[in-house]
């Protein structure tokens, strides 16, 4: 049943279709937005609009960045001899919020899930593997989260890279099996990256 009319009713559904967000809070978020001054309104979707326009991959690390490369592969004081490789650009920002690691990152966008039909082609492995080929790197630390498919992609990762002399570590425990990065706190996130062990 119509309660608003159509244009409050679009901006419920628009908002509801948003990971997280249900009836109730797109509801309370279309109200929210309705009742902002004019000019918060347009800078919240010119915002969403240049973003979306705008965002592309690091051509180095490929978390997301409005830049060729993102702040963090561009600063001259991060130690490119050390890699971490993480599922997405959430768990890389889940990192840096401990202000300890300063290596580089690389983001694979996902972990090799033959359930969902995710391939080692459909992540972003083959790009790793050219940059070990052509940085000098000493360490890779694999940063996939404790899932079946995270500890199976971080498997993999460890064959594909061991035989090129590259130290291969894996986070260490800290980290609950089944739980998600971008959800951990500073303390057990640092705790993991300490306690790293070889593969």
């Amino acid at each position: 049943m119509e309660i608003y009319g159509d244009q409050v009713g679009r901006l419920i559904e628009e908002l509801s279709g948003l990971p997280g967000v249900g009836g109730k809070t797109a509801q309370r978020l279309a109200f929210h937005i309705i009742n902002m001054p004019e000019e918060r309104a347009e800078s919240l979707a010119s915002a969403i609009v240049d973003a979306r326009k705008n965002i592309r991959y690091c051509k180095s690390c490929y978390t997301i960045t409005d830049r060729e490369l993102c702040p963090i592969c561009a600063s001259a004081k991060r130690d490119r001899k050390t890699i971490m490789v993480v599922e997405t650009p959430r768990d890389l920002a889940a990192y840096e919020r401990t202000g300890r690691f300063t290596g580089v990152y690389h983001v694979l966008h996902g972990v090799i899930n033959p359930a969902l039909g995710i391939g080692v082609g459909d992540i972003r492995l083959k790009e790793l593997i050219e940059r070990l080929s052509r940085e000098d790197v000493e360490e890779l630390i694999i940063a996939t989260n404790s899932s079946v498919e995270g500890e199976a992609t971080a498997m993999y990762i460890s064959k594909l890279v061991k035989p090129s002399g590259i130290k291969t570590s894996r986070i260490a425990s800290g980290v609950p099996v089944g739980g998600d990065l971008e959800c951990i706190d500073e303390v057990t996130l640092l705790r993991a990256l300490e306690g790293r062990v070889e593969l």
